[in-house]
């Protein structure tokens, strides 16, 4: 009555559990499948015997989430079936003949359910018995009893259950007859001897032992026993086990002791003395195990690795060495418990070595799969990437597969190559750790503009250039490469009359532009226009810079003489003074104009030739002559002054003037003044009236051409810039230029014959360059 009442209250416990849990959490299935099916062989439908809904295992994500160390299944998620993945080797994958079975886990989520699934491999008999050796030779003393026992090879065969062995048959005979004993996994045949030998009928008897499994159609193997009859001791080793079972860790040392071995023998003497050796059953076994003939010690002799093998079966016999000898056998099993001994293995399936600088954010660079060989946490991963790339790992549907892909935008200006280093780590004691290095290099996408390192870009140019020569270059620069950086010059053309810029030409490689003409200052003292800079990238890109050119003046004009009026190629003129001038007074003035500027164009007059040297002065800037003294009685009434005008060029040019001057009476003087005064006025007034209309025509087109162009460049740059080209007449007489115009800080002027007060000249510079105070400055200082 107790133990119907204790069986009652556990029943009660256990179906209050399971309402408690959940019926799901308690649901296993079970499924069997033969070793050897196809690919894509049905095992069974997970789904619709856990009752889920199969519309939503795509969306639940329905899949298998763990299993042996290769996946031989998987599930469909769009209906649910679990399918063979790839082909099953029951004997590979499980040895002996008990039961091998698969233990699956399905997972699905929204809601988060576990699922266990148990797989059992069926065996199929697809291997024949086989025995270690073709032949096996007994000696038996003729003496010995009927019903005496010889342990036979025993046929190995990988199939389990009805496939393996499971019988044996002996060919026909009068002596022996074959007895099996079921041993542990097997069926171990002997040869029991029926009825007594005798020697001298029949010394060798030779029989056949045929090993047959249960398959369907059967297979079989044949082993040649011959007996050798001989007087012989009649006891055989015995070990103390019929199978020892050992343990040892995958990293022992070689030469350390594994087990030992025992057997026995009652016989006294020779026959009493026990030889251990190691079957033959096993090849690697010799290269792994030794065997101590004379203790029956096994020890280490080569590595023993977890990953190639998890389990030996050495086959131990024990002989005496009576005559004839006797055998004994026994099976010793050695398991390798697994360390962490194996470093993870990262594998580049697949890699873009080049990536373009215009990639979006999430590209795929690469795909990597980490594998390790040992097993549990030793063969637990965990990868990363360096952190000072702009890439991340991004893990894939399945475990340890993992995706590099970009995460930050890229710049081949900034960085062009990129080594990203991938580390593997697994989870053993002490952790073992694997790199990888990928080298990306970043390709280049057109992204960068020509660029002018001035602007805008100043150039000086001496007139009377020689025309077809180069003069000056431009130069553009691009930060991308190949084709993207290779540049080509274009000058902008406006295409209307009388363009500049239809008398110039550009080297589109390297930028050099040479003038088709020669510039002449007097005509042109400044001009500006556009190259625009283009790459060779698709879609090109381009940018313009302006080109700022300033006409440098020669001394290429000589002076033109306008008093004295020129007559047949020489300038002559007769001046009638009174004898009563006193000392100081003017007695004409030589004018004169040089069409160049600054010093080219700065005046100076000289007396090369005079009468009388005490009586006649010239002032060298003004071309003014002036009585040195009080003209007297005795004086000569004429005198001639042959006078020289010669510019400041470094190359002077020059021009003469003869003018001869009369004495006359006061009245004379007056009335002849009258008539040639107006004759004089009449005549001055034709000659000096056109020289003057043509040289301030001149000044003043000029003058506008300089302000329209001087205005263009203020609109185009926003630099501190300014020009502006005045016209001022330094003294009574002779005209003179002077230009004046800022960059910078500084304020420069191209003066005249005489110069303004406070300026000074600039160490290095053109002879006729003056550098002026900047009164703005000043007097934003003042202020």
């Amino acid at each position: 009555m107790r133990n119907d009442k204790g069986c009652s209250r556990w029943l009660v416990f256990v179906l209050s559990l399971h309402l408690y849990l959940g019926e799901r959490a308690w649901a296993e299935l079970r499924y069997s499948v033969p070793e050897e099916v196809k690919e894509g062989t049905l095992v069974g439908n997970v789904a619709k015997d856990l009752g889920l809904d199969k519309a939503s295992l795509v969306d639940r994500q329905f899949r298998v989430v763990s299993g042996s160390k290769e996946t031989f299944f998987h599930v469909r998620p769009e209906n649910g079936a679990l399918e063979v993945r790839r082909k099953i080797d029951r004997e590979a994958l499980c040895e002996g003949s008990g039961a091998c079975v698969m233990e699956l886990k399905i997972l699905v989520e929204n809601p988060l359910e576990m699922h266990h699934v148990v797989v059992e491999v069926t065996d199929v008999n697809d291997h024949s018995p086989n025995f270690g050796d073709k032949e096996q030779v007994f000696e038996i003393a003729e003496q010995s009893s009927p019903g005496t026992r010889f342990q036979l090879q025993a046929a190995r065969d990988p199939d389990a259950g009805m496939n393996s062995v499971r019988t044996y048959t002996l060919t026909a005979n009068e002596h022996f007859e074959l007895d099996i004993s079921q041993n542990d996994e097997e069926k171990i045949p002997f040869l029991v001897l029926k009825r007594p030998l005798d020697r001298e009928q029949n010394r060798k008897h030779v029989l056949f032992v045929t090993a047959i499994d249960g398959g369907k159609p059967q297979r079989s193997s044949t082993l040649n026993v011959t007996i050798i009859v001989l007087d012989s001791n009649d006891n055989r080793p015995t070990f103390s086990l019929d199978t020892y079972t050992v343990e040892i860790k995958e990293n022992v040392l070689v030469g350390v002791s594994v087990t030992r071995v025992n057997a026995t023998d009652p016989d006294e003497g020779a026959n009493g003395e026990i030889e251990y050796s190691l079957g033959k059953s096993s090849n690697k076994a010799h290269d792994i195990f030794e065997l101590d003939k004379s203790s029956g010690l096994i020890k280490l002799k080569g590595p023993v690795d977890f990953e190639d093998s998890e389990i030996h079966k050495l086959d131990i016999q024990a002989s005496d060495k009576g005559q004839p000898p006797l055998t004994g056998r026994c099976r010793v099993i050695v398991k390798i418990k697994d360390v962490n001994d194996n470093p993870p293995e990262i594998e580049v399936t697949s890699l873009s070595s080049k990536v373009s600088e215009d990639s979006k954010l999430g590209t795929v660079i690469s795909l990597i799969s980490v594998t390790d060989k040992d097993s549990g946490v030793n063969g637990k991963i965990i990868s990363q990437i360096s952190s000072d790339v702009p890439f991340e790992l991004k893990p894939s549907y399945k475990e340890n597969i993992y995706l590099v892909v970009t995460k930050e935008y890229l710049d081949r200006e900034e960085i062009s190559n990129y080594k990203i280093t991938i580390t593997a780590t697994d989870c053993g004691e002490p952790p073992l750790s694997t790199f990888q290095t990928l080298n990306i290099q970043i390709s280049d996408v057109n992204d960068n503009k020509p660029h002018f390192h001035q602007y805008p870009l100043n150039f000086y140019l001496s007139e009377n250039n020689i025309a077809g020569q180069s003069v000056f270059s431009v130069s553009a620069t691009d930060n991308d490469v190949n084709e993207n950086a290779a540049i080509s010059y274009n000058i902008i053309r406006a295409g209307i009359e009388n363009d500049v810029t239809s008398f110039l030409n550009i080297n589109s490689e390297n930028g050099q532009i040479s003038a088709l003409k020669s510039f002449d200052f007097e005509t042109l003292k400044s001009f500006h226009f556009q190259v625009v800079a283009t790459d060779g990238g698709s879609p090109p890109l381009s940018s313009n810079v302006t080109v700022n050119v300033f006409i440098l003046d020669q001394n290429d004009n000589a002076p033109v003489i306008l008093y004295p009026v020129s007559s047949n190629g020489s300038a002559e003129g007769v001046e009638e003074i009174p004898r009563n001038m006193k000392a100081g007074d003017l007695v004409t003035k030589v004018r004169a104009y040089d069409a160049d500027i600054g010093y080219n164009g700065w005046l100076l007059f000289s007396l090369q030739q005079v009468t009388h040297h005490s009586l006649f002065s010239l002032d060298r800037y003004t071309g003014q002559i002036r009585t040195l003294r009080s003209l007297t009685e005795t004086d000569e009434a004429e005198h001639g002054l042959l006078i020289l005008v010669k510019d400041n060029g470094n190359v002077s040019l020059s021009a003469t003037a003869t003018v001869t001057v009369k004495l006359v009476e006061p009245k004379e003087a007056f009335a002849a003044s009258d008539v040639k005064s107006a004759a004089k006025v009449d005549n001055e007034e034709d000659n000096v009236t056109f020289y003057l209309i043509i040289t301030l025509g001149s000044v003043s087109l000029l003058f506008v051409i300089s302000i329209i162009v001087l205005i263009a460049m203020q609109c185009s740059k926003s630099t501190e810039y300014t020009s502006k080209y005045l016209q001022d007449a330094n003294y009574d007489g002779t005209l003179c230029h002077s230009i004046q115009y800022r960059s910078g800080d500084k304020r420069y002027m191209l003066v005249g014959p005489r110069m303004s007060i406070g300026s000074t000249i600039v160490p290095g510079s053109h002879a006729n360059t003056l550098v002026l105070p900047d009164r703005r400055h000043t007097a934003g200082e003042r202020g």
